[in-house]
């Protein structure tokens, strides 16, 4: 069982907290992850991304999502965060004419992906996680 908090320190967007811990179970199922543990979002503006992307990765810019794995490889359990910013979501939505909050969820996809070991690094690394994201966030 993986436990699942979700912490809203932004106040722009409504967070779809139930439509959030479904869609994290339902990637984490569907991927066959057996592990249990903790998984903790936190829902930003774009002053504290900002400051989390500087911090933790040496890049002083706004950025979308951060995750980070904190389990050690042989753990039995796992341990994520991720700190994603509803600011983005609500740019970036206008963009891609999504909702704001059909933006979140992809986000929350992305997310949990990036903890799962998918990477964006390459064109076809990206390209199989939009399509796992909007699988996963449309279905």
């Amino acid at each position: 069982m993986v436990n699942i908090t979700i912490v809203n320190l932004q106040g722009k967007l409504r967070i779809p907290e139930l439509r959030v811990k479904k869609l994290i179970r339902r990637i984490l199922k569907r991927e066959n992850f057996k592990k249990a543990g903790c998984v903790n979002i936190c829902f930003t503006d774009n002053a504290l991304i900002r400051k989390l992307n500087s911090r933790f990765l040496n890049t002083n810019r706004i950025t979308d999502v951060l995750a980070f794995n904190l389990s050690a490889e042989n753990e039995p359990a796992f341990l994520a965060e991720i700190a994603i910013s509803a600011e983005c979501a609500i740019k970036n939505a206008r963009c891609f004419r999504n909702l704001p909050e059909k933006e979140l969820l992809l986000y929350v996809a992305h997310g949990i992906l990036h903890i799962l070991g998918f990477n964006d690094h390459t064109k076809a690394q990206t390209q199989l996680m939009r399509n796992k994201e909007r699988e996963y966030v449309d279905r």
